[in-house]
């Protein structure tokens, strides 16, 4: 069965983690959680609220991460997820984290990243030259890493597809799923 890695860490949004590592089961595919270290993350919610000029964060649901950054193989996967959240913001600077979505890219293996995860591709150095979503409010850390922000659902530069946030769940995980259904097919 193809395996599929989730790279995230402690706040990470709820939805962009559960949505896909399910979305992917469901697919046929084996789903890992990597984070820097295995243990109980604790995950997050956001909301948007009626006059606040940003989301508001609550505590999420917890989950067992299956395996460290340092310890992961990544030739032992076929595709790898960034949700979004506030882990991108500290696991971006984990080498390992680094090491494993430059592997990925540079494979030219099928990435989904959500949110604020393109915030890990920017710190290794991958979407220079790239169209991308992410939450609006990252269009400049896009454009300091040599990206084009676009403001859609889903966006699909080669193999790499991304959106802005959770509401976007239906147009980027369906573009994702079938771009990973002709290069890694479930037999």
């Amino acid at each position: 069965m193809p395996k599929v890695l989730i790279l995230t860490g402690d706040a990470a949004e709820t939805l962009e983690v559960f949505y896909p590592y399910q979305r992917l089961q469901e697919e046929g595919y084996e789903v890992d959680i990597a984070a820097p270290s295995v243990k109980k993350l604790q995950f997050v919610v956001h909301d948007f609220v009626d006059g606040f000029d940003t989301y508001t964060e609550k505590p999420g649901h917890t989950w067992q991460a299956d395996v460290a950054f340092a310890d992961v193989e990544p030739n032992d996967y076929v595709a790898a997820v960034v949700p979004g959240g506030r882990a991108p913001e500290y696991i971006r600077n984990d080498p390992d984290a680094q090491r494993i979505i430059r592997h990925f890219m540079n494979a030219d293996a099928p990435v989904a990243a959500l949110c604020h995860g393109p915030l890990l591709l920017a710190a290794a150095g991958t979407i220079d030259g790239r169209r991308l979503a992410a939450y609006p409010a990252l269009a400049p850390d896009v454009t300091v890493a040599g990206g084009e922000f676009v403001d859609a659902a889903s966006v699909i530069d080669g193999q790499l597809v991304t959106g802005r946030a959770w509401p976007d769940h239906p147009s980027w995980m369906r573009a994702f799923i079938e771009h990973l259904r002709k290069v890694a097919p479930v037999g």
